[in-house]
């Protein structure tokens, strides 16, 4: 495959522009438009940048099992030096309140939101009204926050995660906005742009009962129990809407309950998100998402011990 060809593949399964691209690579727009024009080739550095890249892009990176291995009991070692994550953050206002905003302004962003982060702010924390945007946004916006908080608590408390517990935070994060909030489909759907099959909806509660025994009997590799977890959630599809931020959300309140912290999915990786995500659905290799889950989890570490 020609430098042309991958850069244009780039391009396609990121969505990054040419100015956003050149900055990842470190060259200036002009560089860049002359390789995807064929008008010249990359130096030995720039193309191994361009390699990287597409690997990334395209799900075709390979992490070794050794490597993955070290970044997981690297985040484990990590999260014992400290007694209760979700107690430091509950005690501290400002930490609650940043994860407040980076978990609804990411997760909403990531699902078409076109709300600013200074905009969700304004929303989440001084119950304003941003004209010339929708009400729907709006409404995404508190209502994810206000599920936050209900997961908090409820993770605090020791609470199941079980399907009532599913619904009614579903309910939380869909009312006022879609018309069966706090229930399950009962139409099929699809995943935009994958190749990935939803459940058949007769067998949703069949599906979600499993699930969620399955979340109830966390594994010792906790990224890897996270990550498959997401992958069958997202699979599963249960919701006429709403799905991602309820895995989502999920997530957190999984890490959570074994003292790691919140695995911030932040937008700019979102085409990196939903490709090892698929692949994970698709291959049952979840290695890839473990990797990008693991960077997930460091984000979050950095809001509260930065």
């Amino acid at each position: 495959m020609t430098t042309q060809e991958k850069l244009k593949l780039i391009q396609r399964y990121s969505g990054l522009t040419q100015e956003q691209l050149a900055a990842k690579v470190g060259v200036t727009f002009v560089a860049l438009n002359r390789w995807i024009n064929a008008a010249s080739k990359p130096r030995p550095k720039s193309q191994a940048k361009i390699d990287a890249l597409y690997l990334e892009y395209s799900g075709e990176k390979v992490i070794p099992e050794s490597v993955l291995q070290a970044k997981k009991h690297a985040l484990e070692m990590r999260c014992k030096k400290y007694s209760n994550i979700l107690q430091t953050i509950l005690s501290r206002p400002d930490l609650r309140d940043q994860f407040d905003l980076s978990l609804t302004y990411h997760s909403n962003k990531i699902e078409g939101s076109t709300l600013s982060e200074n905009e969700t702010d304004a929303i989440l924390f001084h119950n304003k009204v941003i004209p010339n945007k929708t009400l729907r946004e709006q409404l995404e916006a508190k209502n994810h926050q206000t599920a936050l908080h209900i997961l908090l608590e409820h993770s605090r408390i020791g609470g199941a995660f079980d399907e009532n517990f599913i619904l009614r935070l579903h309910g939380v994060l869909m009312s006022g906005i879609h018309p069966d909030a706090g229930t399950y489909r009962r139409h099929p759907v699809r995943i935009l742009g994958t190749r990935v099959v939803t459940a058949n909806y007769i067998k949703i509660p069949d599906l979600m009962m499993s699930l969620c025994e399955k979340i109830s009997a966390a594994s010792e590799d906790i990224v890897a129990w996270v990550s498959e977890v997401h992958a069958q959630f997202e699979k599963i599809h249960p919701f006429g809407d709403g799905n991602g931020r309820m895995g989502r959300l999920l997530m957190t309140g999984m890490l959570l309950r074994h003292n790691f912290p919140p695995a911030l999915i932040k937008n700019d990786d979102r085409q990196k998100y939903f490709v090892y995500l698929s692949r994970a659905q698709e291959s049952g290799d979840s290695s890839l998402l473990q990797d990008f889950v693991c960077e997930a989890i460091t984000e979050g570490f950095r809001i509260i011990y930065p």
